[in-house]
């Protein structure tokens, strides 16, 4: 029992097993998935089909051009799996199973290229893989699932141009560097492109005649530029070269990038040091003291650095005591007194000196020291001050005239047995001239003008110096002192500004600054407004700074320009003038405006679309962009359109008056500022009625319906009306109604009212009047330029009653047409246009009369025929369908007695 239970148990487990797996046993019979494969440019734009899924699978039940459906077909849907970075390329229609590009174009170097090895992040290089975007695409309904992956290659085109990775380059060459040497040039421009049109070559823009560019490819397909020196190079004469460097792709055009390339010439120790003379005349007074300068020489290398480095030496034919008197220093070259002159010492010193330089031979100069005896008793120089003199300093105002004496001066020999010459040391415009008729008196003057903006101080010196050699110095210092001559200076005599309108009280324009060459107060500047300025604008009287307290507004004023002073502080004052010009620069600060809030446009119907209904005129305050308008319809933009050029408003479709007779619209203008302004106006269109729907007979419903006629009916009674609506308006819906062909035993008997449309009954009905009348009425409208018009036949049965229905509706079958005889109505109506000049009216009346007695006569004469015919017996047979209506004879006196009059229709 045991046993049997848990074979049980066990085909119950199996049993819900295959339950359970059955479904997606069923379901994965049905799966299947499937590669598809595309290719397609980079860069291309929305909407471009990259393949048909449905029509590539062959798949049935999908309505695609160029595969059959057959009937029981199911109907499959198609969707991407996920919104990956694919999905954000492309779109799949649901249905058709289309794939097309998105919005968002594909960037093949941005999707799939990756940084290269030893470049910087910012500069991709090609990846050696080819791009793919992977897509999962799901085939629905679940019966008929099916996976697809989809692959969509992503080819290259010249989209990107070569690029350094730095914009400068710089690359050092010794100046000995031999013909055809080779300098590797190691930043490469990189070219996220792939093949031809990845780089393809290098080239200098300005090769000096000296460089060339030569590229190596290496066995990874890697190009290096190589600068080769082709020419001899010398930094003495040119240190530097700068050109560009130009990489160019293979494309179709080609696209280039470059860099500046900085060639560097390093310097080689191929100069020695040199003397501009090769021998220098020196003289030393025999009382000079230890520390004298004596001289300084100075040799000169065109190298540079530790090349060009020069030191001096005493070569070995000076005498040791020549050496031991003049010291000579090896780095500057000064030539100094070691001690006191001793008198035994010689009075000539030939100093033989040495240049040297690393790898040179020496330059050589001579220096020749002579040494004077000083005289025991020197001249004396005593001078007289004509002009203020405080302390050895002499003060001249600047301006004082040419000659203008400053002192005299006696020149005195202690001896009295040398002649002694007195002249003029130093640089100014003084002069030292002997004062005759006395001896030994120099007068000290001026030459020409001082400016004391120019110098200010002059330092001279007045030498006296004897027959022996030996000579005296007097120092004379000239102060000059300042005077009010410079007027302060503008940089610039125009001061262009510009400000933003809607600007901050108290807004900052500018700083002036004048200059003044004077000194003290007379250098001091203040600033002022001119009177033609503005009293919104202050200039701050000390530091020159401008401002405007009050807003500004463009549309107000654009232009302010006004003057601007600049005083100094000296007696008297001087002053200069500067023109200020003030731009105020356009804000979006003014929104559109409608010439009217309101615009009323009367248009007639039928008008042709596109046409002109009117012009919409709106200006803006601003200027540039901020005063660009663009037009738009607000509400109804399906009907109505507008020419944002011209403001002209359109209609895309023919408009209807008996549709819509009138159209509110919402125009809308937006100027180009950021953020842009905008207003709106009020379009009403109002449609004009043209003539273009004849009148439409509502009552008799029918050609074919009647109406019963007792011929107990009074004459001016009515019988019964047509009735007619127009759509149209105006005098287009004035209708009128006219009968313009009767036929019946005595059809005269029915008049039509022209204005209302009743009908009424003339004369008394006779007993030989009975029958049926056919009256075919004519509703016309008074439309211009033509009028429009409707046709009904009214029918009218005299009897006493009908008997016979189905009999009277055959006869209104078989009635034959009715000759048209038509009498317009005549309506008083106010006219609507101007009447047209006619020529003279004699032939036309003439004709009038003779036609008239003729339809007379003919009228008499087919009015006596008809009373002879209609005089004949009832029940005779005739061929007219109007006497073969059987009539019934009997007459229902009390119907006539309660209703003398009864108007029926049938």
């Amino acid at each position: 029992m045991h046993i049997v239970m848990v074979q049980l148990g066990y085909i119950w487990h199996l049993f819900l097993f295959l339950l359970f797996i059955g479904p997606f046993n069923c379901f994965a019979s049905y799966s299947r998935a499937t590669e598809l494969f595309y290719s397609l440019n980079e860069g291309l734009p929305a909407g471009v089909l990259i393949g048909s899924l449905a029509q590539d699978l062959r798949l049935h039940g999908v309505a695609v051009e160029g595969l059959p459906t057959r009937r029981g077909d199911p109907v499959l849907s198609f969707s991407l799996a996920s919104q990956g970075l694919g999905g954000q390329y492309v779109s799949l229609d649901n249905r058709s199973g289309e794939l097309h590009t998105s919005a968002l174009q594909i960037d093949r170097e941005a999707l799939c290229l990756e940084t290269g090895a030893g470049s910087p992040a910012s500069l991709p290089a090609p990846s050696s893989e080819p791009c793919l975007l992977l897509l999962d695409v799901l085939v629905l309904p679940q019966e008929h699932f099916r996976l697809v992956k989809v692959k969509i290659a992503i080819r290259d085109v010249n989209d990107n141009a070569p690029r350094f990775p730095v914009p400068n380059m710089r690359l050092w060459v010794p100046e000995n560097a031999p013909v055809d040497t080779r300098l590797a040039i190691e930043h490469l421009a990189l070219d996220p492109d792939l093949g031809t049109n990845a780089v393809q070559t290098y080239r200098l823009q300005d090769n000096y005649g000296v460089f060339t560019l030569d590229v190596e490819e290496n066995e990874s397909g890697e190009r290096t530029p190589y600068l080769i020196v082709m020419g001899a190079l010398d930094r003495e004469d040119r240190e530097e070269y700068v050109t560009l460097i130009i990489a160019e792709d293979g494309g179709t055009p080609p696209l280039l990038g470059s860099a500046t390339l900085i060639i560097g010439i390093s310097d080689i120790n191929d100069n020695c040091p040199q003397f501009s003379d090769s021998q220098l005349n020196i003289t030393v007074y025999g009382n000079s003291s230890a520390g004298t300068h004596v001289a300084t020489i100075h040799a000169v290398d065109m190298d540079l650095g530790s090349n060009a480095q020069i030191s001096y030496s005493y070569s070995q034919k000076v005498p040791q005591p020549s050496k031991d008197l003049f010291h000579l220093d090896e780095s500057t070259g000064a030539i100094k007194l070691s001690s006191k002159i001793d008198g035994d010492a010689p009075r000539l010193h030939r100093l033989t000196i040495l240049a040297n330089g690393a790898g040179c031979i020496p330059a050589v100069i001579t220096v020749l020291v002579s040494i004077i005896k000083v005289m025991l008793r020197p001249p004396e120089v005593v001078p007289r001050f004509i002009a203020n003199e405080v302390e050895g300093v002499v003060y001249l105002k600047e301006l004082e005239p040419v000659n203008t004496p400053i002192a005299f001066f006696t020149i005195k020999d202690p001896d009295e047995k040398y002649k002694v010459d007195c002249f003029l040391d130093g640089n100014g415009p003084f002069k030292l001239s002997p004062y005759k008729p006395y001896h030994n008196e120099y007068l000290l003057e001026t030459t020409r003008p001082l400016d004391y903006e120019v110098q200010q101080l002059y330092e001279i010196s007045v030498i006296a110096w004897n027959s022996e050699g030996f000579h005296v110095n007097k120092i004379i210092k000239v102060q000059v002192l300042d005077d009010n001559d410079n007027s302060p200076v503008f940089p610039q005599q125009l001061i262009e500004l510009s400000i933003e309108e809607n600007n901050a009280p108290n807004a900052f324009l500018t700083k002036l600054h004048a200059t003044d060459a004077d000194s003290g107060e007379r250098g001091e500047v203040s600033y002022f407004l001119g009177p033609d300025a503005p009293s919104y604008f202050s200039l701050d009287k000390t530091t020159g700074v401008l401002t405007v307290s009050t807003q500004l507004d463009r549309e107000e004023k654009e232009k302010y320009r006004y003057t601007v002073k600049a005083i100094d502080s000296g007696l008297p004052p001087r002053e200069s003038i500067a023109t200020v010009t003030i731009t105020v620069l356009d804000k979006n600060d003014n929104s559109p405006r409608f010439i009217n809030k309101d615009f009323s446009f009367f248009v007639p119907e039928n008008f042709p679309g596109l046409g002109e209904i009117g012009v919409i005129s709106v200006t803006d305050a601003d200027s540039g962009q901020n005063g660009w308008v663009a037009l738009s319809v607000v509400n109804g933009s399906d009907i109505f359109v507008i020419d944002t050029g011209k403001g002209v408003l359109r209609a895309k479709v023919s408009l209807d008056r008996e549709q819509q007779s009138s159209y509110v619209l919402w125009v809308e203008a937006v100027d180009g500022g950021d953020p842009a302004l905008s207003s709106t106006a009020k379009i009403t269109v109002l449609l004009l009625d043209i003539n273009d729907n004849p009148p439409l007979v509502l009552f008799p419903q029918s050609n074919t319906s009647y109406l019963l006629v007792l011929p107990s009916t009074l004459p001016g009674s009515p019988i019964t009306e047509v009735y007619a609506v127009d759509k149209d308006t105006g005098m287009n819906a004035v209708i009128a109604y006219s009968i313009i062909g009767r036929r019946g035993p005595r059809p005269e008997s029915f008049r039509i009212d022209p204005k209302t449309g009743n009908i009424t009954l003339e004369e008394s009905l006779m007993q030989n009047d009975y029958g049926l009348y056919r009256l075919l009425v004519k509703v016309s409208d008074h439309g211009y330029p033509e009028p429009l018009h409707s046709t009904v036949m009214v029918n009218l049965f005299v009897n006493d009653t009908v008997s016979n229905e189905s009999y009277i509706e055959s006869l209104l079958r078989k009635e034959p047409d009715i000759n048209i005889e038509e009498k317009e109505p005549q309506i008083s109506i106010e006219p609507t246009h101007k009447k047209m000049e006619s020529p003279s009216c004699v032939p036309t009346l003439v004709a009038l009369s003779i036609i008239s007695l003729g339809s007379i006569t003919l009228v008499t004469g087919m009015g006596i025929y008809i009373c002879l015919w209609k005089g004949k017996k009832h029940h005779r047979a005739d061929e007219n369908l109007e006497v073969q209506i059987p009539l019934n004879g009997r007459i229902d006196l009390h119907m006539l007695e309660k209703k003398p009059m009864e108007i029926s229709n049938i």
